[in-house]
This record gives C-alpha cells, sequence and structure tokens, in this order.
C-alpha cells in the first residue's frame, strides 16, 4: 500500500517536517528529504499499529479476522 505524504522546508529550524493527509496526526521531520521520509515511514507502520489494534466485536456473534492488503 502507499500513501502520499507532504514534504515541508522548516524554516525555523531546518530541515523538513513531513506529514501523511491520509492519517490524520502522523507527522514527522527530519534533517534530510531522506531522513524525513525514512521517519514518516515509520511513523506511519506505528499510526496503522495502533489503528489496528483498536478492533475490537461490539456486539456478540462479530470476529475478528486479518486480511492483507498490496
Amino acid at each position: 500500500m502507499k500513501f502520499k505524504v507532504i514534504l515541508r522546508p522548516d524554516a525555523e529550524d531546518g530541515g523538513f517536517n513531513i506529514s501523511c493527509p491520509a492519517l490524520p496526526g502522523c507527522h514527522s521531520q527530519g534533517e534530510t528529504t531522506e531522513e524525513a521520509i525514512a521517519n514518516i515511514k515509520e511513523a506511519i507502520e506505528g499510526c496503522l499499529e495502533v489503528l489496528n489494534e483498536r478492533a475490537r466485536p461490539c456486539s456478540q456473534g462479530e470476529q475478528i479476522f486479518e486480511v492483507a492488503v498490496g
């Protein structure tokens, strides 16, 4: 699965800020473009892991299954 990210120069501190609009609140930074991209990959993985852990059955008869995508 691929995600679009937005990379912005950080005028105050130098380096770059990067975010993933598909996952609100998923942001990172880095001193270089390469570092920022590597960091947002880790942030995206962390966000998805947390969101996935929130899955809970709400009523009797519901089941949790795992599926792979991409």
